[in-house]
């Protein structure tokens, strides 16, 4: 479906939770396969759209609180990616940021949006077929930070 599907795709600002519990694994989103949203059936990080007026913490914070019933209490920002697409009408941006994640939080999660959450240590979540390929970066950039000097 993602690659034969027709419907049309907005670009919008957007924010994503590099979402990291105790052990260093992290906890994805298996999104819907639906045609009318980017990357249906993928895996990627938990987030979505600011809306107009709101900081982009502000909607991570109500993204995580729809999507999982996660109410958070520190986020850190980690990266952004600018999206400058000629089919555009105006640039947009993905802001991620590090949320840390205890078991207990993570066994209360409650899943209202996608198909499946899971947990992977960065090598699985990075050896899957199918990742949204921005989330995949991010993760991989998370996950071999220690790399970068």
């Amino acid at each position: 479906m993602f690659l034969t599907a027709e419907d049309k795709l907005r670009g919008d600002d957007a924010v994503a939770a590099i979402l990291v519990l105790e052990d260093g694994r992290y906890v994805m989103q298996l999104r819907d396969d639906i045609p009318n949203i980017f990357y249906p059936d993928h895996w990627g990080c938990f987030g979505g759209a600011v809306n107009v007026g709101e900081e982009p913490l502000q909607a991570l914070h109500r993204e995580l609180e729809e999507e999982l019933e996660l109410k958070i209490s520190g986020a850190s920002f980690f990266s952004r990616f600018d999206f400058e697409i000629k089919a555009w009408p105006k640039k947009v941006f993905r802001s991620y940021y590090e949320v840390p994640v205890t078991a207990e939080a993570f066994s209360r999660m409650v899943l209202h949006e996608g198909a499946e959450v899971r947990s992977f240590t960065g090598m699985e979540i990075l050896q899957q077929p199918h990742v949204t390929p921005y989330d995949a970066f991010a993760i991989w950039l998370h996950f071999k930070g220690s790399r970068f000097s």
